[in-house]
């Protein structure tokens, strides 16, 4: 029985393979079509095919056995090459052990860092040159980088071997060293990842391999991924979206990626036509680049674009005029999707789309469930879901029925579609009155001069919290009397209470890696001015 408040997908139609293990898959892919491009960078002609891609997982499978990382062992893949980082990241998965992707842009010692926060036996591999030598990063066995523990002592690093980013391979092996047979993992395999979060230490986030590839053969049989497919990725590797949307769907559907290291403007369409890609994988700021900084001239071949990791601002997507959008909504703790609009389905201006795989539920402040089209607290279940965090963290973030609490403010229409209002946590109160910070950064980004809004609360004396904006203007546009001409839109457009009390214009803003921007930071600096 439905009550109100409470959307599941329907039961979709298994995916060929769901209940096979990654090694199998793999294995399967390579017997099968030995050839078939599986990865392909962006900047060079180096390509992984899928046989390639099996010698490669034998190969570390049997250094991780040698190095002694025994099964759920940890392996910290700090590798900044996208070929060699997917090689180490799937074959942890496929052997059996936990894979923590390591954001390559952090000091030498992150590895250890992550490592003390995992606990149990570990091992670093990475590309990263030693310090003081040229080259390729160290032979299997040798130390990693120091880091500190949870305490802040200093503590040895675990364990390190080098990748050769031209192979995808252990240092010191070459093509003809690896056997033919495969191994297979002597259990599950996962990733773990740890959520950046602004309240302390980071929770650990496993994700188990059945986890992965349940979601990941969601979004294929979403996006109706074959073969022919040829996506391409410059989001970072170490992180879920693009290890699961990227590099696991593509993976379950047979097809091929291109994988860049960043996102650059300059050639962006022609660098898309030549690789004939046929999807695209994008976050909301790479998009709101792309349609407000030049033409848009998409290569005949591409289906369609996916938008994840933020909402995608209104303004932003009536930009993007005709091209074919899947706006998803998802979270770490979801494997990287939870809902996405379908295809073939006219746009919703606000919406994130149907559940895919998952139920989705709204509840009041008092946990009751809120009829259809109330904004709630958003609440998700099922097989792409986490049950808990590691070692028992944020527990209350969970209910006895399997219920995981996003975070996330938004509704769900009588036929189940979800519309998103914002972070709990980034509401304005504002004398009693709630502001969405998306509500007026969608009335901002209506001047074609500004690329960007974010909008933060400020506290007040008197009504506790005002709205605050910063804009990011385009890098060509005319700024004189930017401020001005946004006060009075705002003016025209919005309620007094959701009137930004400032205006703010700036060159950029705090990001995460991804290229989201980091309001946590954004107010911690609008509370220091």
């Amino acid at each position: 029985m439905q009550h109100d408040g409470e959307h599941p997908t329907p039961d979709p139609t298994p995916v060929a393979g769901h209940e096979t293990t990654l090694a199998a898959l793999i294995r399967q892919r390579a017997e099968q079509t030995p050839d078939h491009v599986y990865l392909e960078d962006a900047r060079s002609d180096r390509t992984l095919t899928y046989g390639g891609l099996d010698a490669a997982v034998t190969a570390w499978s049997r250094t991780f056995d040698a190095i002694g990382v025994p099964a759920s062992g940890g392996v910290l893949v700090d590798v900044g090459d996208p070929i060699a980082f997917a090689v180490v990241h799937l074959t942890a998965i496929a052997s059996g052990r936990r894979s923590v992707p390591v954001d390559t842009g952090q000091p030498p010692s992150e590895p250890a860092r992550l490592a003390a926060l995992l606990g149990g036996a570990s091992m670093v591999v990475s590309d990263r040159a030693p310090a003081g030598t040229a080259g390729t990063a160290g032979t299997a066995g040798t130390a990693g980088a120091p880091g500190v523990d949870r305490a802040g002592a200093t503590v040895p690093g675990p364990p390190a071997a080098g990748v050769d980013p031209a192979t995808g391979l252990p240092v010191g092996v070459r093509d003809g060293d690896v056997p033919d047979a495969p191994t297979d993992g002597p259990g599950e395999g996962s990733v773990v990842l740890f959520t950046s979060g602004s309240t302390g230490t980071p929770k650990g986030v496993e994700l188990p391999e059945s986890q992965l590839r349940f979601v990941a053969q969601a979004i294929a049989r979403h996006n109706g991924l074959t073969a022919e497919d040829r996506g391409f990725n410059s989001l970072p590797l170490f992180h879920v979206n693009a290890e699961v949307v990227g590099l696991v769907a593509t993976l379950v559907a047979g097809a091929t990626l291109v994988l860049d290291r960043r996102f650059r403007r300059t050639g962006f369409w022609e660098l898309l036509t030549a690789r004939r890609v046929t999807w695209l994988n994008a976050v909301p700021a790479v998009l709101a680049v792309l349609a407000k900084t030049g033409p848009l001239q998409p290569p005949a071949s591409l289906r369609f674009v996916r938008s994840a990791s933020a909402p995608l601002p209104d303004p932003v997507r009536a930009a993007l005029g005709d091209l074919p959008l899947v706006v998803s909504w998802g979270m770490t703790e979801g494997a990287s999707q939870i809902t996405a609009t379908p295809l073939d389905a006219p746009a919703r201006p606000g919406s994130v789309g149907l559940p895919v795989g998952s139920e989705v539920q709204v509840r009041g402040e008092d946990g009751a469930l809120l009829p259809a089209g109330e904004i709630g607290a958003l609440w998700v279940r099922g097989p792409g879901i986490v049950r808990s965090y590691l070692g028992g963290r944020a527990a209350d973030r969970f209910d006895a029925d399997g219920w995981l609490s996003t975070g996330d403010l938004g509704s769900v229409a009588d036929d189940g579609w979800v519309s998103l209002a914002g972070r709990s946590d980034d509401v304005i109160n504002r004398g009693g009155e709630k502001v969405y910070p998306s509500e007026v950064e969608d009335v901002l980004l209506r001047d074609p001069r500004v690329l960007e809004a974010v909008v933060v609360g400020r506290p007040d004396e008197v009504l506790g919290a005002v709205p605050v904006a910063y804009v990011i203007p385009q890098a060509d546009a005319d700024i004189d009397g930017l401020v001005a001409d946004l006060t009075a839109l705002a003016e025209s457009a919005l309620t007094r209470f959701r009137r930004p009390a400032e205006i703010s214009v700036v060159p950029d803003l705090p990001r995460a890696p991804t290229g989201k921007v980091q309001r946590a930071r954004v107010r911690a600096m609008t509370e220091s001015r």
